[in-house]
C-alpha cells in the first residue's frame, strides 16, 4: 500500500469507518502474525491469534497517538513486540505455576478467514527440533539483553525494517541506529553464548 493510500485509510479509521478498519486489518494482520512468529518460534497458531488480537485492540485504542512520524507498520510492530513479550512472560509464569499451553494445528482464523502464513516447516524432525531449541534460546538471550538493544535488534532482524524506518520509530538519527545496532549485536553475541553454554546446547549459530 502506498503512503498516500495508507494515510487516507488511517484518516477514515479515525472517523470510525468500519470498512477502513477491515481494510487496515486485512493489510497488516499477515505481516504482524509473521513478525510474532519470528519473536516467539514456539508459539502456536492460537497464541499468535491472541497476540494479534491484543495488538490490534491496542491500535484501535491508541491510533490517535500515531502521528505519522514512521510507517504505520513500524509502529504496529513495536506494539506487537511488546504484546508478544508480555504474552511469553505470562506463558512462563503459567508454566512455573503448573499451567499448560494449548497447542493448535488450526491454520486459519475462523472469524476472519485470514491466515498468518507462518514460516515453512520444511526441515526434518531432528533438524526442526534443534532449530526450535536454538530459536528459543536466542529469544531468551534477547530477553536477557533487555531494551534498548532488544528493541533495535527485533525491529531490524525480525521486523525487517530499514535503518531509516528504525530511526523514525525510535526518534534517532539513522547513523545512530547503525552505531547502536553494531554495539548491541556485540553485546547480544556475548549474552547468547552464555545462554547456550548454560543450557549445554549446540554452539551458538554464527
Amino acid at each position: 500500500m502506498n503512503p498516500e493510500s495508507e494515510t487516507e485509510l488511517l484518516v477514515r479509521c479515525r472517523r470510525g469507518d468500519a470498512g477502513a478498519w477491515d481494510a487496515l486489518f486485512s493489510e497488516h494482520y499477515g505481516p504482524a502474525g509473521r513478525f510474532v512468529f519470528q519473536l516467539g518460534p514456539a508459539l502456536s497458531q492460537e497464541d499468535m491469534e491472541e497476540i494479534c488480537q491484543e495488538t490490534f485492540l491496542a491500535v484501535i485504542k491508541s491510533l490517535d497517538s500515531f502521528k505519522g512520524g514512521s510507517r504505520f507498520q513500524t509502529w504496529l510492530f513495536r506494539i506487537a513486540a511488546n504484546k508478544t513479550r508480555d504474552y511469553l512472560e505470562r506463558q512462563r509464569a503459567a508454566k512455573r505455576g503448573g499451567g499448560q499451553t494449548t497447542v493448535s494445528l488450526q491454520a486459519e482464523d475462523p472469524e476472519t478467514g485470514i491466515t498468518a502464513d507462518p514460516p515453512s516447516h520444511a526441515p526434518g524432525p531432528d533438524a526442526r527440533l534443534l532449530q526450535d531449541e536454538q530459536l528459543t534460546l536466542v529469544r531468551r538471550a534477547l530477553d536477557d539483553l533487555g531494551d534498548p538493544c532488544r528493541e533495535v535488534i527485533e525491529l531490524r532482524y525480525f521486523g525487517d525494517l530499514s535503518y531509516e524506518e528504525i530511526a523514525l520509530a525510535l526518534q534517532m538519527n539513522p547513523k545512530t541506529v547503525s552505531s547502536r545496532l553494531s554495539k548491541c549485536l556485540r553485546r547480544f553475541e556475548a549474552v547468547a553464548r552464555e545462554v547456550f553454554k548454560r543450557e549445554n546446547c549446540a554452539s551458538f549459530p554464527v
